[in-house]
């Protein structure tokens, strides 16, 4: 791939929250940017979003009235994909589906020059599939930005098989120029982020329907006690069940049913009944008024009992701690890589590698067989890192 300018047309597909997050960080950098949909209103509100934005910050002091006039001006809200024509990076942000992603991009394809790169943000959806449907496939690339993306600081990089040796440091280097901090993920299922905090949801639901926290009549008094558990005692800013409230159930659980079949059913990453029933019923959190919790009513009082909630929050580091040491253990990524994207993208207190170093690889290992020990499921294998760390006597990841 040639080098490109330092500021570079970049265009955005899709208008949502998170297309519209990336235009403006776009923008704020100092590049012109062309943002599409098809849905000329979405377009619109994009528009009236990024205007509001734009003045509360403006407000709060950290840019100058001139300055938001100025990222606004460098934002053009197109209706016609011609328009990308000139663009030197196109990053997509559409609906998480492999064909209608393989589609768009086909298309794409017809549009821009040889020296466009194709962006996906895709959170789960293989690199390698989506550029299949490219006749460059080496131009195709993940960039997945983290919601809000203003806000959030992590952006994984993710090159497929077929994407340019050299594409994956020069996206890292314009990353970092948006005031970003990268990291480089396998094209694995669920990169970084997506893959090792499954734990997070799956282990405290499962804690959950096995009654371990026991209010079968007013069962939000079991969510509230296991995210406080993991607040009070493990220092998360959000426990596991607010958060996926904040998400969405519809997009957390559409994810965590992407990793598991992609991973060919492997038990580790099974869906829970509690999930799907939730989505079933269209219980998507906050953005609908009901959830786990019911956002109409006072939310429950956790039940602040130290015993048990250490015991929660034990059991659920070590699951997330195993997950990535299994990432480091098939070079998803580098330790130090892993460790930036649980704090940097879901914002987790300590990296898990480090917090492995701190408990003790002997202790996470012993705590991982006891549970396969009792459970006998494949959901609880302790992971082979720390099974040959053990072996050879290796006490630390760093």
């Amino acid at each position: 791939m040639e080098n490109q300018e330092e500021k570079m047309l970049i265009g955005v597909v899709g208008c949502g929250a998170m297309g519209t997050g990336i235009a403006q960080v776009s923008a704020q950098a100092g590049h012109r940017v062309i943002i599409f949909d098809t849905d000329k209103n979405a377009l619109e509100r994009s528009r009236i979003s990024l205007d509001s934005t734009l003045l509360k910050l403006a407000e709060k002091g950290k840019i100058s009235p001139e300055e938001g006039r100025l990222i606004l001006s460098k934002i053009i809200f197109a209706y016609e994909r011609a328009e990308f024509s000139g663009c030197n990076l196109i990053i997509e942000a559409v609906i998480e589906n492999l064909e209608i992603k393989q589609k768009l991009f086909s298309d794409l394809e017809k549009i821009v020059s040889d020296n466009c790169i194709l962006a996906t943000n895709t959170s789960s959806l293989s690199i390698t599939s989506i550029s299949s449907a490219c006749k460059k496939p080496d131009r195709v690339i993940g960039i997945h930005f983290f919601n809000p993306a203003p806000i959030m600081p992590l952006v994984e990089i993710i090159p497929g098989i077929s994407t340019d040796k050299l594409l994956a440091s020069q996206m890292k280097k314009l990353i970092f120029s948006l005031g970003k901090i990268p990291v480089i993920a396998k094209d694995t299922p669920g990169f970084i982020v997506n893959r090792v905090a499954r734990p997070f949801y799956g282990e405290a639901i499962r804690i959950f329907e096995e009654g371990l926290v026991s209010h079968k009549e007013e069962p939000e008094i079991a969510f509230a006690t296991i995210d406080w558990a993991m607040k009070e005692i493990g220092g998360f800013r959000m426990g596991p069940f607010e958060l996926m409230d904040l998400i969405g159930n519809d997009v957390n659980y559409t994810v965590t049913d992407t990793v598991w079949k992609q991973f060919f059913y492997d038990p580790k990453f099974k869906p829970s009944l509690t999930q799907k029933r939730l989505f079933e019923a269209r219980r998507f959190g906050k953005k609908n008024g009901r959830g786990y919790y019911n956002y109409s009513a006072p939310l429950p009082e956790p039940e602040k009992n130290l015993i048990l909630g250490k015991q929660i929050f034990e059991r659920i580091l070590i699951m997330l701690i195993n997950e990535a040491a299994d990432a480091l253990y098939y070079r998803i990524a580098t330790k130090e890589d892993i460790d930036l994207a649980m704090t940097k993208g879901v914002n987790y207190p300590k990296g898990l590698l480090k917090w492995a170093d701190d408990l003790g690889i002997n202790f996470c290992l012993k705590k991982m067989e006891e549970l396969y020990d009792e459970y006998q499921e494949d959901r609880y294998r302790p992971s082979m890192q720390l099974k040959k760390m053990v072996q050879k006597g290796i006490e630390k990841f760093y």
